[in-house]
């Protein structure tokens, strides 16, 4: 039977992913992924015609697929409510629910392994990550504008920085989490995200 290349070239990346996680990238050699992911050499410079060219794939995909991840869970949280506190709360809920379904620790974000060696990458990986960061900042802060129109705060706060601490919580509980080997710290500090929210707008009865 003969072989499926896609199938190949998803194992490379995701053993790719995984040892950049464990070792960073400056310590992931192409060695180590072909051994890892069980392919001869000639495969991987069939796929890839270098480790750099591997690692810009590799954090392109990573980001398509967070940029997914984030607009699906928006979206349902939207279906689930017309009131923009409520589609918010319910949105931080659901990651929260994701984040405590995990057994082991969450491996960890890719973007955090890169700019930790951004020395080793060239400028077409920072502006990738640099664009999937204010992705979020600019879907969450127009959602806490909707906010605020219909539940003023109880304090002055700037909702960019209050947008960011979104991301914040989650990059950070990541590293505390594996610092750790503590599963359900991401969900913990998403809960405490997700109870200042409700005690900083009004909920109107």
């Amino acid at each position: 039977m003969k072989k499926d290349p896609t199938a190949t070239r998803t194992k490379i990346m995701n053993a790719a992913k995984t040892l950049i996680l464990d070792n960073g990238f400056g310590g992931t050699t192409v060695d180590a992924v072909i051994e890892r992911a069980g392919v001869s050499k000639g495969a991987f410079f069939h796929h890839f015609s270098s480790k750099a060219e591997l690692g810009h794939i590799l954090v392109k995909r990573y980001a398509e697929n967070d940029a997914q991840h984030l607009d699906e869970t928006l979206d349902k949280a939207e279906e689930l409510s017309d009131d923009p506190l409520q589609q918010l709360l319910i949105f931080v809920k659901l990651f929260e629910q994701e984040m405590r379904s995990l057994e082991d620790p969450f491996p960890g974000c890719l973007y955090a392994s890169y700019i930790h060696q951004s020395e080793l990458f060239d400028d077409r990986i920072k502006e990738l990550i640099r664009e999937s960061m204010l992705k979020w900042r600019i879907r969450v802060k127009a959602k806490l504008e909707e906010v605020v129109e219909n539940h003023p705060p109880k304090q002055e706060v700037d909702l960019e920085s209050l947008a960011d601490m979104l991301l914040v919580i989650f990059e950070g509980a990541f590293v505390l989490s594996q610092s750790l080997k503590e599963a359900k710290t991401v969900a913990q500090q998403l809960a405490h995200y997700h109870t200042y929210l409700q005690l900083l707008f009004e909920e109107k009865g």
